[in-house]
This record gives structure tokens, C-alpha cells and sequence, in this order.
């Protein structure tokens, strides 16, 4: 006999799915022509963080590395859903329970790569200066 999870924890990993479903309904909004520019912008740029298959701040880093999961990216969330028309949300939620392959964001993944670079450029360019002064 098994014995069930605590409430809390159910009640973590339900939040959990919802999240996700959430995530892959901002996509489809992002897409939708009846989405108003803002929240097309702002489901769009959550969408391809979340989707993106690596993070801004590995999870490797201490605290801030799971920062983005547990606090950013639902922000996030809440934010670009209070944009959404709620008909359209709703109709967006169906679709991302429905369907069966999650997506991924393959322009997410460039902006995080374009920003890791940027950034050891800056980096190197700012070691550069302090070693050649």
C-alpha cells in the first residue's frame, strides 16, 4: 500500500502543472492575431524564456540560479495572462491541455547564447583594459 503525498506537496506539484500548461498557452497567444500587441510582446518574450532549453542563470549558480524558476518566470506568467483577453486565454489553455508535444523555443535559446556572449566579450574586453593599463 502506498501511502499519498502530503496535501502540500500535491498542491506544489498541481501549481507546477498549471505553470507549464500556462506556459505553452502564452505561445499559442503570442501567435494568435485577436492577441493585443502588448501581451503578444510579453506572452511572447515569457514564452520563449520558459521554453528555452537553457536558462539565462544556470541552475548551477547558488540562489540566484533557481531564481528564475521559482520567482521571474511565473511572475512572468501572472503578468502576461492579466494581458490576455480571458475568451482568449481560456480558449489558449484548451489547446496547450491538448496538446501533446510541448514546445521549445529555439529563439529563446539564441537570445540566451547572444547574451552569455555579449557578456564574456564585455567581460574579456573589460579584463583586457585592467591587465594592458
Amino acid at each position: 500500500m502506498h501511502a499519498s503525498p502530503p496535501r502540500g506537496i500535491q498542491s506544489v506539484k498541481q501549481w507546477a502543472r498549471q505553470l507549464k500548461r500556462d506556459v505553452v498557452a502564452l505561445w499559442f497567444a503570442a501567435r494568435d492575431p485577436r492577441t493585443p500587441l502588448s501581451a503578444k510582446l510579453v506572452a511572447g518574450a515569457v514564452a520563449a524564456y520558459a521554453l528555452s532549453p537553457i536558462d539565462l542563470i544556470p541552475d548551477f549558480v547558488p540562489v540566484l540560479g533557481y531564481l528564475d524558476d521559482l520567482l521571474i518566470v511565473p511572475l512572468g506568467i501572472l503578468l502576461a495572462i492579466r494581458l490576455v483577453p480571458s475568451p482568449l486565454m481560456q480558449e489558449f489553455r484548451a489547446r496547450a491541455a491538448a496538446a501533446e508535444n510541448r514546445p521549445t523555443s529555439r529563439g529563446g535559446l539564441i537570445t540566451i547564447i547572444c547574451i552569455w556572449l555579449l557578456t564574456a566579450a564585455l567581460t574579456g574586453w573589460l579584463v583586457w583594459d585592467l591587465l594592458s593599463a
